[in-house]
């Protein structure tokens, strides 16, 4: 979509320098600068205990791996256990 914008000369300036230095036309940059002030605002939208939780997510899988290893370990009874 095309649209028309007003941007003050001195941040436009700036702009079309960094799209220069990363070889990017003007419009990706301005097109990925607010996709990213977009998704900023919706993150700090999130209620704040979700931000700090959700940040372990990743560690899902690698916690249950970890909890099968051990429930594996323990569920061995050694010889010399049962002596």
């Amino acid at each position: 979509m095309k649209t028309t914008l007003e941007i003050p000369d001195a941040i436009f300036r700036r702009a079309k320098i960094a799209a220069a230095e990363r070889g990017i036309p003007f419009r990706a940059l301005v097109s990925e600068a607010l996709a990213d002030k977009l998704r900023a605002q919706r993150d700090q939208d999130c209620k704040p205990w979700m931000k700090t939780f959700g940040k372990l997510r990743h560690l899902h899988r690698e916690t249950a791996r970890i909890n099968r290893v051990i429930e594996e370990e323990f569920g061995q009874i050694e010889t010399e256990d049962r002596e």
